[in-house]
């Protein structure tokens, strides 16, 4: 049957693929809309498959709080290329993504992927666009934070993005604040919240280079594990959020610069997600 420009207009308003695509569908569907659907979807799925092996290092991080401040998700969406990332359709699929987890409040990544998104699963929305954009796309980062105040903090360019929560408000408007936290966690990229939370690994780590360092300097042998322990304090002054000298003030860690906001008030927990 004769396939129309009509037709595939109205095609590519139901699904949002190019003209070509549309036509293609069509035809191959013999002008059945519901056929043409699937195989623009089953090309998304043969463009998923084939881009499964490349690398998703651009993308965005987008960002939804509770009107109370309360609660907060965060959600890295990730695809191969800049330019897709500014995409319109990419952030739109950004945006409702993070809508859908919100509303939902899903657990996790697969949870969030079997969510419905209009008449399609995240994971069919995203699987769709692959096969418009021919590019790669995953979410490869979700964050659900909850707490006394949780306060969002996104880089320029939307490639970093950072959750505060923090305790001992007190009733007290700490929007500010956990601003320049979430700006001071961006630029300095804190190992951990204080010295209580660093991995083992890293600390084992940090003081097997120091020893090695201070046996090459030529330091007596019963000395290393003294000077290791110091090197070891000072990596947790230089490395840990609450210890580290505060971006704005540098005569006051983080944790005075909290504490003079309000008296009590600390972070509870942070997360930080960086695209690339």
């Amino acid at each position: 049957m004769a396939i129309t420009a009509q037709d595939v207009n109205k095609l590519r308003t139901m699904t949002g693929a190019g003209m070509m695509d549309c036509k293609k569908a069509l035809t191959e569907a013999e002008g059945d809309f519901e056929k043409a659907i699937e195989i623009l979807r089953k090309k998304g799925q043969k463009v998923s498959a084939s881009r499964s092996d490349r690398d998703a290092k651009e993308g965005s991080v987008f960002i939804k709080t509770s009107d109370d401040h309360k609660e907060a998700i965060l959600i890295a969406l990730n695809c191969e290329t800049d330019f897709v990332a500014i995409n319109e359709e990419f952030q739109s699929l950004g945006k409702a993504i993070t809508n859908v987890a919100y509303d939902n409040k899903v657990a996790d990544v697969n949870a969030l992927l079997a969510e419905k998104l209009g008449d399609l699963t995240v994971q069919e929305k995203i699987t769709e666009l692959i096969g418009k954009i021919g590019e790669k796309i995953e979410i490869s980062e979700f964050v659900r934070m909850t707490g006394e105040a949780v306060v969002p903090y996104i880089h320029a360019g939307s490639k970093l993005g950072v959750l505060v929560s923090l305790k001992g408000v007190n009733g007290t408007d700490v929007t500010d604040a956990g601003k320049d936290v979430g700006m001071q966690i961006a630029a300095m990229n804190p190992v951990a919240l204080d010295e209580n939370s660093v991995d083992k690994s890293i600390i084992e780590k940090e003081l097997e280079i120091a020893k090695a360092q201070i046996i090459a300097e030529g330091k007596p042998e019963n000395m290393v594990e003294k000077i290791a322990e110091g090197k070891l304090k000072r990596f947790y002054k230089d490395n840990t959020l609450v210890h580290q000298p505060f971006v704005k003030d540098n005569s006051k860690t983080v944790a005075q610069y909290l504490d003079s906001v309000t008296k009590g008030l600390a972070v509870a927990e942070f997360k930080r997600v960086s695209i690339g």
